[in-house]
Parts: C-alpha cells; sequence; structure tokens
C-alpha cells in the first residue's frame, strides 16, 4: 500500500512538472481589444498563451491599466495592440515598456488609405476592423509575427492564417448579400459615436455619429439637436446604441428628435469597440460582424 502510495506521487510530480514545462514554455500574449484578442487567438492556438486587457463593453478610448493589467504587460513576450492612439491611455504604458516586443496591428496597413481625423493625434480614424480586407491583412500581419517568434512552428500559424482568411472571405460575401436587400437611400447609420467610418465607406452607408472618433469628447445640447433635425429632414428610421457606451445619449438624441415631431426607433445594440460576451457568437468578431449587418439592415428596411 505504501509503495503504491509513492508510485502515485511520484507520478503526480512528474505530470506536474510536464504541465508547468508547458505552462513555462508557452509565448505569453497580451491584448489590448476584445477584437485582437479574438484574432490573435484564432492564429495562435493552443501553442500561445493569450491575456487580454479588456473586456466586452469595455471602451478602449478611456481604459486605464490597472495595477494587475502593468503585470500582465511587464510579463508578456509580446503585447499587441490596435495602434493609431485608440488606446490613447494605455499608450504612457507601452512607451515605458522598450524592452518588450509591442506590436500595432495598424502597422499591417498602407496609412495613406487610412480615414483621417482632426480628433485624434493620429490623425487616422483607429476603427480599422470595420474593413474586412484590412482585417485580412492584420490576419497576415499577426502571422508573421508570431512566425518571426517562434519559427519552428510558422506551418502552424500559416494554416491557421489561411483558414482564417478563408472565414473572413465566407463573412464578406454573406454581408454584402445581406446589405444588398437595403435601398441605397436607407443606408443612412445614425450611432453613439464615430466608430462605423470605414464600415460605411466599405458598403456606401452614410455615417453619423453623436459623439465623435474618441468617447472622450462628448456631445453637447447643440450636437443632439443639429443631429435631430438631420434625422428628420433626412427620415432616418432608426438610430443605434453602441454596447460600450451608455446609452443615454441616444435616448436623449431620440427625445430631441420626438419634439421635432419626427418619430425614431431605437433598431438594437451594435457591437463597436468591443465584441459580445465571450462564448457568444457576437463574442467573436465574425459573429459581431454579421450580428452588427443583420441589427442595421432589419431595422432600417
Amino acid at each position: 500500500m505504501k509503495k503504491i502510495s509513492v508510485l502515485m506521487a511520484v507520478i503526480v510530480l512528474l505530470f506536474s512538472c510536464k504541465n508547468e514545462k508547458k505552462e513555462q514554455s508557452s509565448l505569453r500574449v497580451v491584448t489590448t481589444t476584445t477584437m485582437i484578442t479574438d484574432l490573435v487567438k484564432q492564429i495562435g492556438g493552443d501553442l500561445i498563451e493569450v491575456r487580454g486587457l479588456m473586456g466586452s463593453g469595455v471602451d478602449p478610448h478611456l481604459y486605464k491599466a490597472s495595477e494587475g493589467d502593468v503585470t500582465k504587460l511587464t510579463n508578456a513576450d509580446i503585447i499587441f495592440y490596435n495602434g493609431l492612439h485608440l488606446e490613447g491611455k494605455l499608450v504612457e504604458v507601452f512607451e515605458k515598456m522598450k524592452n518588450k516586443k509591442t506590436v500595432a496591428i495598424a502597422d499591417a496597413l498602407d496609412k495613406s488609405t487610412l480615414i483621417g481625423s482632426e480628433y485624434f493625434a493620429s490623425n487616422y480614424d483607429p476603427h480599422i476592423w470595420f474593413n474586412v480586407d484590412y482585417w485580412k491583412k492584420a490576419t497576415n500581419f499577426v502571422v508573421n509575427t508570431l512566425s518571426e517568434t517562434l519559427p519552428e512552428q510558422k506551418d502552424f500559424f500559416q494554416a491557421n492564417g489561411t483558414d482564417y482568411i478563408k472565414q473572413l472571405d465566407v463573412l464578406k460575401a454573406k454581408i454584402t448579400n445581406t446589405i444588398a436587400t437595403l435601398p441605397p437611400e436607407k443606408r443612412i447609420l445614425v450611432t453613439a459615436h464615430d466608430a462605423f467610418n470605414y464600415f460605411g465607406a466599405y458598403f456606401n452607408f452614410e455615417v453619423v455619429g453623436l459623439q465623435g472618433l474618441s468617447t472622450a469628447t462628448e456631445a453637447g445640447v447643440q450636437d443632439v439637436q443639429n443631429l435631430a433635425a438631420f434625422i428628420k429632414e433626412r427620415q432616418v428610421k432608426a438610430i443605434f446604441v453602441e454596447s460600450s457606451i451608455p446609452k443615454r445619449t441616444i435616448e436623449a438624441l431620440q427625445a430631441a428628435v420626438l419634439s421635432k415631431g419626427h418619430q425614431v426607433t431605437i433598431g438594437g445594440t451594435l457591437y463597436s469597440d468591443a465584441l459580445g460576451d465571450a462564448g457568444t457568437v457576437e463574442g467573436t468578431y465574425l459573429g459581431m460582424y454579421e450580428y452588427n449587418v443583420n441589427t442595421i439592415v432589419n431595422a432600417l428596411k
């Protein structure tokens, strides 16, 4: 009986050591937004350990790193972030980590193709994930970065990247067909803030946000009144809340429109700066995008 106990103890010890070794050998990756977390997980699979700083419903424009976040960043082998000042309050933290490999997803793109903005120090709209072709480039960028870091796993990362790009192509075809059912004159998208300009340019929507590109810029009374007048003039049928922004601003806009004699409905909640809850369809980039398009088209038809 004693021999069996000793044998079991040895087996447990060996198993623990094996697991510990596996954890230590994993590439430790920290990501900022949920979109980037999802993308990196798609490419890295079980070969990397991904820790996302931001969860569902979190606004990256206003996000401040906690003490625990700083520890995660300090212990990371690679940090993937959006760039273009989306994570404005995290930039100072990144700058202090000169020995860390920090990778901006936006570096995958030709800056001359981006939408300009006077609201950001970079002069570019940072909401690049709403252009599916840009997200395909971001996919290849992540594949190359991980392949350079773990060259012995290059084939694995490339295979995952190829598979994911195929899924993005399927998504693009699906949402293009759905949007085609909405007449061009009804393609007016009014949301809480200007997160959908790349979507608008990609699918020929006129996009108007109550707040600017950054949620750090609050809408004033005059902004609400001006947009209410626009909605009445253009006979917009529905406006949209965003999951990462309090809905009171859109509710105030709805009331202002009603006071002008036009009724506009709240067409639903869109996922803009963050994905849905983990474990749900909307908790993935693919699911989020399809959900958004279905919500927009059904409300505006």
